[in-house]
């Protein structure tokens, strides 16, 4: 654009920028700035959208411009490393020139030497000694000179195409800014779409003289709440939320100390213990509608391992990953009816009905469970209930593990090892469970073995978050051959297909299909008995008995939720339950963990920093290990590495897989309260 009109800016290098809801500039960061106005803000939003997708065209035009002269998008610092680095090229190359030069030079004076050697009389077997050594030094030289002219090719080449390849590295670098800016604009204004929804359709009417003193608390110190500044990765919300006294703590104070911490939780919650013996509880504090700078925490996290992210409880429940295992059970009675089953393919349609369950409680929970801290335990003690009893315990913080073990009177044992790994990809998380999940029957011997498929959350960055599995699961029977295949189809916007569907079928060892499942992983599985046909192929068979209705069974089906569950965070009525306090649990239990429970009852500024102390205890704690296990093998003595308090880790007999499985003996001591063994983490 060497010829342009008075006033024009390149839209290559130019600027653009949103003022408000109609007005933006363009400028060239210099003297030419233009503020221009739309007539309403969707129309503004095309004119940036358009000019921006120009903006990227002639970038990319002038990154593939072949101008020799063209050195403008190329960064001083680029160019100087460049030069650095084809300066070094050049005088390795020089040095390989030298002992070329003094490898040829040698390699002559040797020949000759031969030569001369060749010509004195010597016995014939020298003379031939003699011409192996001297056709051996000229394939030598010959070698030598041939990879310096390698050399020097290499050098010309890179000289030759290094400003295109630096051009086409720049162009990147540029694309990637201009996304990130991109993505932090479109968060920013989702963000503020969404504060202004909630203002329009939640606040109460007020007068204006009153809103406008809401305001003042909401803005105090940040002016209009902007999004702008990435420096504050959240703020806090106005401190108008009310509570019922009987769920929530008096405030004593802004910040937790070592010594506030250490107050007796037995003390704080003991009106609740003789509610939870005689009924559970049905509700929990609402919560609370804090506001948070989402991509100032997120933009610096793609790419990496979620555990290894330090985030505030603003993105959490006030749950640990140890309550969400246990919430497995929340339809133990499947695994009652598959005990009682005489026919072993029966019993495994129910096992599978058991495993797609187990998925229903994520349907709308799109926050993140708290990461247990490494000796952290729960126990849930249904025995009197529901005929059953369950230990969780954190065996392993990187990668963080957990092992489960569950026992039942109805005559089934299930017990779990998990290592959850997560990856952020920008936008989508997607969480991977590894371990194998293992279901034993009591009264026949029947050991089902199977895996978890992938969650993935959808809409990280802009729009409403939703969840999604997807992948296989092969449920085996180790004992009889039995197998079922569930198929979790992962959703697609142009499929005209239920959401969410689930597809199985039970097959003998023989490869046999018997039952076919349908449904879906957030509803309910049925169940279709395959019909052999006389005289007809099985897939044609199969299909008839998918087609009868009569043979149709439900398995299971979702329990609705409590009511107003939304604002509980969709817990489920047996989530409600797993952080209500109980007596004489282990000092370990996740029901005691401090920071988990301030952000239960609302006071999610002390949570989080109740939450950094507990997580500056345990890095001191894993570093006064490592430290004693350095000094033991300095000194030469044995050490051992951290064990499981509860589980202990040997060779599936099954699976022949290392896994935790539990060594018993906790229940003994919860009898006894006997709990010196348990180490202090909170």
């Amino acid at each position: 654009m060497r010829h342009t009109c008075r006033g024009t800016i390149n839209l290559a290098t130019a600027n653009i920028t949103v003022e408000d809801s109609c007005n933006f500039i363009i400028s060239n960061g210099g003297a030419q700035t233009y503020h221009l106005k739309a007539s309403s803000e969707v129309e503004r939003q095309r004119w940036v959208t358009a000019l921006e997708l120009a903006k990227a065209k002639a970038v990319k035009m002038l990154a593939e411009s072949d101008e020799s002269g063209d050195e403008e998008s190329v960064s001083q610092t680029d160019k100087t490393e460049l030069q650095n680095t084809l300066r070094t090229l050049s005088s390795k190359v020089e040095d390989l020139s030298t002992c070329n030069d003094l490898i040829a030079k040698h390699g002559t004076a040797l020949q000759r030497s031969l030569s001369e050697l060749e010509s004195l009389k010597l016995p014939a077997e020298s003379n031939e000694k003699i011409k192996q050594v001297n056709e051996r030094a000229t394939l030598f030289r010959i070698t030598s000179n041939a990879m310096i002219n390698a050399c020097r090719d290499f050098l010309m080449l890179a000289q030759t195409h290094s400003k295109k390849w630096q051009k086409s590295l720049q162009y990147e670098r540029d694309q990637r800014i201009r996304l990130e800016e991109t993505l932090e604009q479109l968060a920013k204004q989702h963000n503020h779409l969404e504060r202004a929804f909630r203002g329009a359709t939640v606040l109460p009417a007020n007068t204006p003289g009153s809103a406008g003193s809401v305001k003042d608390q909401c803005c105090s110190g940040k002016g209009d709440m902007s999004d702008e500044d990435d420096e504050n990765e959240f703020f806090d919300a106005p401190e108008i939320i009310t509570m019922p006294e009987n769920l929530g703590h008096k405030r004593t104070g802004s910040n937790i100390s070592g010594a506030s911490s250490d107050i007796s939780l037995d003390e704080q919650y003991k009106h609740q213990l003789e509610e939870t013996k005689k009924e559970k509880r049905t509700r929990i504090p609402y919560k609370p509608n804090y506001s948070l700078n989402l991509w100032s925490i997120m933009k610096n996290c793609i790419g990496k391992e979620l555990s290894k992210i330090p985030m505030p409880v603003n993105f959490n429940e006030p749950l640990s990953m140890l309550q969400r295992l246990t919430e497995d059970l929340e339809y133990h009675e499947l695994l009652d009816r598959a005990a009682k089953c005489e026919n072993s393919l029966e019993q495994l349609c129910y096992v599978a009905a058991f495993t797609v369950s187990s998925y229903s409680t994520t349907v709308f929970r799109t926050s993140k469970p708290f990461n247990p801290l490494l000796g952290e335990t729960f126990e849930l003690d249904r025995l009197e209930e529901n005929g059953y009893r369950s230990l969780c315990e954190q065996v392993s913080h990187h990668p963080p593990a957990a092992a489960h073990h569950a026992e039942s009177r109805n005559g089934w044992t299930l017990r779990q090892e998990i290592k959850i790994t997560s990856k952020f990809r920008g936008k989508y998380l997607s969480i991977m469970p590894l371990g194998t999940i293992h279901c034993i029957f009591h009264a026949t011997g029947h050991h089902y073995t199977w895996k978890k498929v992938t969650t993935t959350v959808h809409n990280i960055i802009v729009g409403k978050l939703w969840i999604d599995q997807s992948g296989e699961i092969d449920i085996i029977n180790h004992k009889t051959g039995d197998k079922c295949n569930l198929k979790f189809v992962p959703y697609s916007y142009f499929s005209r297909d239920v959401a969410r569907k689930v597809t199985g079928e039970v097959t003998d060892p023989s490869g046999k299909v018997h039952f076919a499942l349908l449904g879906t992983w957030d509803e309910k599985m049925d169940c279709f008995k395959v019909q052999p046909a006389a005289g007809e192929n099985g897939g044609d068979a199969r299909q008839r008995g998918h087609e009868a209705e009569e043979s149709r069974v439900m398995l299971w089906k979702r329990n609705p939720l409590p009511k107003n569950a939304e604002n509980m965070y969709y817990f489920s009525e047996l989530a409600l339950t797993l952080n209500a306090w109980e007596g004489g649990t282990a000092p370990t239990d996740s029901r005691l963990r401090p920071d988990q429970r301030l952000m239960e009852n609302g006071r999610w500024d002390e949570a989080n920093a109740e939450k950094q102390r507990l997580e500056e205890k345990q890095r001191l704690s894993r570093k006064k290990r490592e430290a004693e296990a350095m000094k033991a093998t300095e000194d030469g003595t044995p050490y051992d590495p951290y064990k499981a308090l509860w589980f202990e880790r040997k060779k599936d007999p099954v699976t022949k897989e290392l896994t935790h499985i539990y060594r018993g003996e906790y229940w003994e001591c919860k009898e006894k309260q006997d709990w010196n063994s348990c180490p202090d983490i909170f």
